[in-house]
């Protein structure tokens, strides 16, 4: 989450009469993220989330995202709902943007990742994606491996300004991934992006997942990497293989993984560590000056792909 957009007190007003929610109590941005301007909204009919919808996301495909959701709820994952105006529509116009509301969920995303958290985390992705297969519309990944030459393009010509020899530790590492991307797995809808801040929990207890706006159809195990790469590395960037043990344990114990999926998840992870590396990269050499969002540093993906490039097989995350 972030805030790009600047929504004033007149313009919330007339947003939010389209609206059986009450009248405006409190307001505030989300500065954490790095995709749409959210905000905290509380109305006297309760707490929830604005997002309004920056140009990185397809206005076309905003009804997917909201559709997955409303079909996730109904099938056992707790995320957030959209919550509909007066007219029946979740989605308006706001300050130049697409924009919409949707409920708030209880909980707080965990600052230090336990082995704890781990388990949980890997049974909740697993509920996901099968609760997932009923959604019939598909959504093609728009940052999956195809798309990574480009960025990568788009960032060549500065990469060194963040570290250098930059550039080519990228291109060596794109051209191996590319090599090896596998093909065949089962698929299906994925949210792409469940990383700690995108996860709530009530003590050790997962109580929501939100922000689906990278979510795709594609590898389910490419969903599994991600994971393992948001929370599986100690702050000194070394891999805790015991975390990693307990999230795979926690996502079988509702979906096995398949034997080729297991063989790929080296190279899986290589992929995810690259794609966050770009996107990372990418904007943090074009946020917006004054932008309310916190900037992630591009290299600690870096550090994250060395080790999956070293991996040979599952055995290096505890399978």
């Amino acid at each position: 989450m972030a805030v790009y957009t600047e929504v004033t007190d007149e313009a919330l007003e007339a947003f939010l009469a389209d609206y059986d929610i009450g009248t405006l109590v409190a307001f505030r941005g989300i500065a954490e993220g790095v995709e749409n301007s959210n905000y905290s909204l509380r109305t006297t009919g309760g707490d929830f989330i604005l997002t309004l919808y920056e140009k990185r996301v397809n206005p076309a495909e905003l009804p997917w995202f909201l559709g997955l959701m409303e079909h996730l709820a109904k099938h056992g994952l707790v995320c957030p709902q959209p919550v509909a105006g007066r007219d029946g529509s979740a989605l308006r116009g706001l300050c130049g943007r697409r924009a919409a509301i949707t409920t708030f969920l209880p909980g707080v995303w965990p600052r230090r990742v336990r082995q704890a958290h781990c388990g949980p985390v890997g049974s909740t992705l697993a509920t996901l994606h099968t609760a997932g297969a009923g959604y019939a519309p598909r959504r093609p990944n728009a940052l999956g491996p195809h798309s990574w030459p480009a960025l990568l393009g788009r960032c060549r010509a500065r990469a060194d300004e963040v570290q250098t020899g930059l550039e080519w530790q990228l291109d060596a590492a794109l051209a191996t991934i590319l090599e090896t991307w596998p093909s065949g797995l089962p698929e299906g809808h994925i949210h792409a992006d469940m990383f700690p801040d995108n996860v709530f929990f009530l003590e050790d207890r997962v109580s929501g997942v939100i922000d689906f706006y990278f979510a795709a159809t594609d590898l389910l195990a490419y969903d599994v990497a991600v994971c393992l790469n948001a929370w599986c590395f100690e702050p000194d960037f070394s891999f805790n293989v015991t975390k990693s043990r307990a999230l795979l344990a926690g996502y079988q114990s509702v979906r096995r993984l398949t034997a080729a999926e297991k063989a790929a998840l080296p190279a899986l992870c290589q992929g995810a560590a690259m794609r966050f590396l770009l996107t990372r990269l990418f904007d943090w050499l074009n946020t917006p000056p004054g932008a309310l969002v916190t900037r992630k540093d591009p290299l600690e993906y870096l550090r994250r792909l060395r080790f999956h490039l070293s991996a040979t097989d599952g055995g290096a995350y505890g399978l």
